[in-house]
């Protein structure tokens, strides 16, 4: 009698002879309901849960405390904030998981069936991961899955619309070439895969997207707020169809593949243009590609939104109202530099102000403003520009960054004859700049008459209004970082970042940090006799002017970014 009981339970397998063992399901009754939804074409739980025979609830829990394997619900987890494009959507919602997160070589796959070996093998193989099983409820997985699903059709059928598309031109390859690079080039799921990750990116408030091949895997990240974030992983067969389609928009040889190549592409949204900076690098597993988003609309949020202090507003604006003198702004690569000349820029451009630009390249497109790109190979340099622009009647010049001590005496003596000059230079701070200049062998006295003022600065995150929180800070850890005793009386209080659904770890948006020197009659002596940085540097203080760590514990006081940010951006 025992033998014949258990007949059917020994031909039945997977989650059948777990819910069977368990004593959730008679064995006969397992056995039509495998049959069934073999003959349906349909999965073994979701036939038992369409007969009602046991509840989602119940059989996840019985299959995750039978196989000793975790258990989630999936109400709990925000689905916004779960890795997207890990696994391709067709095999998801064929194999009914989700991908809950990733950590080194183990990928975290959610499913209401961890028997099916089919769907590991299937997982492991397209992301070369290791797939480890997070037992879910099967009608929420479905429901987050039917959305999901929905939402990619609605993206995709956005992205084909003919309210979106690239700029590209008709010559960008040879007649040989065309035929072999075609299909590369105009590969559909190629296109539409580009064209998510720049909507993403824009979508994200990234500054720029990273597309990186490795040897078993190919990544894309995206830096939001200065802060690097991996977005997906798609497959590593993709990466020369993405490098050729980029290469194509971007006016790049598609054939070049030995040597970095810089361009620029334009993406349209019916009478919106954005445009983007492309630059390819060769590495080991193919190209590097990183695009870079120029958006024109940052030129023109006005100073105030900047950052700057009262006090360095009212000194910069001052300076850059004057006939004549030079103008620098300092500071590492994405610390904001040309945001802050543009703007400047932006304020001085009237119908009655002459204004020229070199650059290389010209980031954002200024009207009114006559913008130049560099170009070494056709002689074209910085020096040839600035030159060229002094017989063109200018009365304000900018030029994107003084490399050499060539490009310096020419912009200092335009800075002497009556031109307004703003240039960037790559710095730490405003009291080194001038030793910087003297090293490349700019006389003193030229930097003492045609420099009138020194703008350092850094970028640093912003607190998210909706989710910061009090922060209790030791008082000796308040002192270390710069406050004085006078500055801790209780008045206040400092904020720590959180993390909500509207911001990234607590984070939104970037805030400058500003060190903006005057070059007064006192310093001007100390240029003059060769004094160092050290010594410009403590006479500024004692004219009022806060260094960069000063400036940014104020922006700790009022509330806009937290102590850690202000340490790790001006910590020297």
């Amino acid at each position: 009698m025992n033998t014949l009981a258990e007949a059917p339970q020994s031909a039945l397998s997977g989650v059948a002879r777990v819910l069977v063992h368990a004593g959730k399901l008679n064995a006969k009754v397992a056995e039509d309901l495998a049959r069934g939804a073999k003959e349906k074409r349909t999965s073994f739980i979701a036939s038992v849960i369409a007969a009602g025979a046991v509840s989602p609830a119940d059989l996840a829990h019985t299959l995750s405390s039978s196989l000793a394997l975790p258990l989630l619900d999936l109400s709990s987890i925000d689905p916004t904030r779960l890795p997207r494009n890990v696994i391709d959507a067709k095999l998801a919602s064929q194999y009914q998981v989700l991908v809950l997160g990733k950590r080194g070589s183990r990928l975290f796959i959610g499913g209401a069936d961890p028997t099916d070996q089919e769907a590991v093998e299937r997982i492991k193989f397209a992301t070369q991961l290791t797939p480890e099983w997070v037992i879910v409820e099967h009608d929420k997985l479905s429901k987050l899955l039917e959305g999901s699903s929905a939402s990619a059709t609605e993206t995709l059928e956005a992205l084909s619309s003919s309210d979106f598309e690239f700029d590209v031109t008709d010559d960008v390859t040879s007649p040989q070439e065309t035929n072999e690079v075609a299909s590369e080039v105009e590969d559909a799921p190629v296109v539409r895969f580009l064209q998510k990750m720049l909507i993403d990116a824009i979508n994200a408030r990234a500054s720029d997207l990273h597309f990186e091949p490795y040897e078993y895997h190919y990544r894309v990240r995206f830096r939001i707020d200065g802060e690097l974030r991996e977005i997906t992983q798609p497959p590593i067969a993709i990466k020369d169809k993405l490098s050729s389609r980029i290469k194509v928009i971007s006016r790049l040889d598609i054939a070049e593949k030995r040597v970095p190549q810089d361009g620029r592409m334009k993406l349209k949204f019916g009478n919106k243009a954005i445009d983007f900076r492309v630059s390819t690098l060769p590495t080991l597993f193919g190209e590097k590609i990183v695009i870079r988003i120029l958006d024109p609309s940052s030129a023109k949020v006005g100073i105030e939104a900047l950052g700057y202090e009262k006090i360095e507003k009212e000194r910069l604006l001052r300076i850059i109202q004057r006939p004549y003198g030079m103008v620098l702004v300092t500071g590492p690569t994405g610390s904001g530099k040309t945001v802050s000349l543009y703007t400047c820029l932006n304020i001085l451009n009237q119908p009655g102000v002459n204004i020229s630009t070199v650059e290389d390249p010209a980031e954002i497109n200024l009207p009114g403003v006559n913008q130049v790109n560099v170009n070494d190979k056709a002689g074209l340099t910085f020096a040839a520009a600035l030159k060229s622009f002094l017989r063109q009647d200018p009365d304000i010049i900018m030029v994107g960054e003084i490399r050499d001590l060539d490009t310096a005496d020419i912009a200092i003596k335009a800075a002497q004859t009556g031109h307004m000059v703003m240039s960037t230079l790559h710095t730490n701070d405003a009291p080194t700049t001038l030793t910087r200049l003297l090293n490349m062998g700019v006389a003193p006295f030229n930097i003492a008459s045609a420099v009138l003022l020194i703008t350092a600065q850094r970028l640093a995150r912003k607190l998210c209004e909706n989710c910061k929180s009090p922060a209790d800070y030791p008082r000796e850890a308040m002192l270390k970082a710069g406050y004085k005793e006078a500055d801790l009386d209780g008045t206040w209080k400092p904020y720590r970042a959180v993390g909500c659904s509207a911001c990234n770890n607590g984070y939104k948006g970037r805030v400058g940090i500003y060190q903006v020197m005057p070059i007064t009659e006192d310093i001007q002596r100390i240029i003059l006799s060769q004094g160092t940085a050290m010594d410009i540097a403590v006479q500024a203080q004692r004219e009022g002017v806060r260094d960069l760590r000063q400036s940014g514990l104020i922006k700790v006081r009022s509330g806009v970014t937290t102590l850690e940010e202000i340490i790790s951006a001006t910590n020297e």
